[in-house]
């Protein structure tokens, strides 16, 4: 296995991968390829941390990376780091590459720096990982009353003490929420899939899966 930063060559191939991955999990279809084509543009993306994992030449995982500050109480600025989506192909899932790149990207986010990272998602997942609720470290989820904990919502410290004892407010990057209309003229561009309608799918439209 080999880990390495994306290419504009390997782009197509990483959203059409991350299509697979999450086509029918979340919602009839899905958003995630979508975001990492859009994200490529945004400065709040980080290239260093754009990485695609190859067996025998073979891309078979991606992870994206971007900037996601939040704010304190006191009026200061976090200089967070957010990632997502992670993509496995389909037929390599079940093998842990998942959670080897996100191991190696975590250790790759420490040497750039990064104080401390954010995710939503899973938290029996991620909890392996040393993520912990944002709420038991004092940052709460952007629309949710101060003090209510967000499950899904989960930071972890790459460098210890960074994050301050003020409570503070955090928000996912605008480059999460997507136009409808955008996202299915893009999906065009991929040879065609059905949408269903599968039990456990989350119900809102708007938000992007890690």
């Amino acid at each position: 296995m080999v880990i390495r930063q994306e290419t504009p060559q390997d782009w197509r191939e990483t959203e059409n991968l991350t299509r697979e991955a999450f086509w029918n999990v979340y919602r009839p279809g899905c958003m995630e390829h979508f975001i990492l084509h859009r994200f490529r543009e945004r400065p709040d993306f980080i290239p260093a941390l754009d990485l695609v994992m190859e067996d025998a030449g073979e891309i078979v995982a991606h992870i994206m990376y971007c900037r996601a500050p939040y704010g304190t109480d006191d009026g200061r600025e976090v200089p967070t780091v957010l990632f997502g989506p992670v993509s496995v192909r389909p037929d390599r899932q079940g093998l842990g590459l998942g959670s080897r790149l996100i191991r190696y990207s975590l250790e790759r986010a420490k040497e750039l720096g990064c104080g401390a990272v954010a995710i939503t998602g899973n938290p029996a997942f991620y909890h392996r990982f040393g993520f912990v609720s944002g709420a038991s470290r004092g940052v709460y989820y952007a629309g949710m009353d101060r003090g209510e904990e967000a499950p899904f919502f989960m930071i972890k410290e790459l460098i210890p003490g960074f994050l301050p004892d003020v409570p503070g407010t955090f928000s996912e990057p605008d480059g999460y929420q997507v136009d409808p209309a955008e996202l299915e003229a893009f999906d065009r561009l991929f040879p065609p899939k059905v949408k269903e309608r599968r039990p456990g799918q989350l119900d809102g439209q708007g938000e992007a899966s890690h």
